[in-house]
């Protein structure tokens, strides 16, 4: 393992990572409270703007089963980047400088180029994993007429084999994701560095790391859980907490 993430080196300028205990992550949601206490009304700005576009998405997708179960997918993909302004709140306050959601709106514009691209990036498999849910929709309801009530009915009855199928797929593509985005957005709001960089240090970070990643990684899911459970209410605050202790996890992993 070592031996091919050092190889990273050969293709890649990467800053130098560290090796964290595997329970650090309950640090970082401890540390990311006491961040988003320090500014709260710009970070539950943040969270309340993220909770309305979620609002938004699955009031669209609600009239169709498959786009509604992949939304609330796309909209997990795509939150890590919806959290870049909460990482500016942070760095702001590690400088001494006036913490504002205006503010962290601008300081984003330093590096809007490369956010853009991994935007794209995202977005790009966002869209990919519609089209496989898509198809899986189409092989295993055979065509059939299929409403949002009928479908939670028969997810582990007549279509389990549905269920299995996407449940993996769903869990392949999030464990890709969270490789990828565990550090790497922090990063680029924080330093001029490419997306690529970015992406490939978060791999070498959670490469390294795996047992303290997958507490982590395991947070992040039970939280995600209670904000869907609150039909998204709780991510007014549960995701300024995630964005803030993700600064911090990226401080604490990246030299």
């Amino acid at each position: 393992m070592d031996m091919h993430l050092n190889g990273l080196d050969d293709h890649f300028s990467l800053p130098r990572t560290r090796k964290v205990e595997a329970f650090r992550a309950f640090s970082w949601i401890a540390r990311g409270w006491q961040d988003l206490a320090a500014h709260p009304l710009p970070s539950l700005a943040h969270g309340l703007l993220i909770t309305l576009l979620g609002w938004g998405v699955l009031l669209l997708a609600s009239h169709y089963v498959h786009l509604f179960t992949t939304s609330i997918t796309g909209f997990l993909l795509l939150a890590p980047l919806g959290a870049a302004g909460i990482y500016e709140l942070t760095s702001e306050r590690e400088e001494g400088r006036t913490t504002s959601f205006a503010q962290s709106i601008r300081d984003l514009m330093k590096n809007a180029s490369q956010l853009a691209y991994f935007g794209v990036v995202l977005f790009m498999i966002a869209i990919a994993w519609e089209r496989l849910s898509a198809i899986l929709f189409a092989l295993f309801y055979g065509g059939e007429a299929i409403t949002l009530h009928n479908f939670v009915g028969s997810l582990l009855g007549e279509y389990a084999g549905f269920t299995i199928a996407w449940v993996i797929g769903g869990f392949l593509l999030a464990c890709l994701v969270f490789a990828l985005t565990a550090v790497s957005i922090p990063m680029l709001a924080d330093r001029e560095v490419d997306t690529v960089t970015a992406m490939m240090t978060s791999l070498r970070v959670v490469a390294e790391n795996l047992p303290a990643m997958i507490v982590w990684a395991a947070l992040i899911v039970l939280l995600t859980v209670v904000g869907f459970a609150t039909y998204l209410v709780g991510f007014v605050l549960l995701f300024p907490l995630l964005g803030h202790a993700t600064w911090i996890a990226y401080k604490d992993l990246v030299e």
